[in-house]
């Protein structure tokens, strides 16, 4: 028979108490990693709230102000009150392929005053698209009812212009408001519009 030290039986002890089941045994790492990204969470959240400016139309170039003006118009035709306009309204992007900023002006979240659908109907909602010329101008090639848009991936090849993705009110397809309108369209600096067949 082996005789083991009083330090070698405790060690023993204390390996075959960790022998527990598993649903008996304490989690606490899982438990301490859980809170941690819970915290991490937390404070990456609460950090994107205070890096949140609120959107400013001088932060843009004189053709995406002229493009915003339109909100200004609209509202006070329609007797409204303050324009409000959502962090997201403005999007930039390349479009047409030329390394150029190019502009997406999404009315969809924009309010006058208490009114929220000043700028959206059946058709969709209101949106501009202004382009960056190689004079650094802007021109702005899309006005119009979209019900949502995609950005088509880029091409390989380089320098291609970007497609988007339409769905339009079905009335724009031969058919009427519910039903399904998908168009597709290149962007360049060239102005375009969808019409009623």
């Amino acid at each position: 028979m082996m005789r083991h030290s009083v330090r070698e039986n405790w060690a023993r002890v204390r390996r075959s108490c960790l022998k527990f089941p598993e649903r008996w045994r304490p989690r606490r790492r899982q438990t301490r990693m859980r809170y941690l990204m819970f915290l991490l969470a937390l404070f990456v959240s609460a950090a994107r709230a205070e890096d949140a400016k609120p959107f400013n139309p001088s932060d843009y170039p004189p053709g995406v102000q002229k493009a915003l003006r339109y909100a200004n118009d609209e509202c006070t035709g329609q007797d409204g009150g303050e324009v409000t306009f959502a962090p997201d309204t403005v999007r930039r992007i390349d479009l047409t392929g030329d390394g150029r900023d190019d502009y997406i002006v999404d009315f969809r979240d924009t309010k006058c005053g208490d009114r929220e659908t000043t700028y959206c109907g059946t058709g969709g909602c209101v949106i501009k698209i202004v382009v960056t010329l190689p004079d650094g101008s802007a021109r702005e090639v899309f006005d119009g009812h979209v019900r949502s848009y995609k950005i088509m991936p880029p091409s390989v090849k380089r320098g291609a212009a970007r497609i988007i993705r339409f769905d339009l009110h079905g009335s724009l397809c031969g058919g009427f408001g519910a039903q399904a309108c998908v168009k597709k369209q290149t962007i360049t600096a060239t102005p375009f519009a969808f019409r009623q067949p």
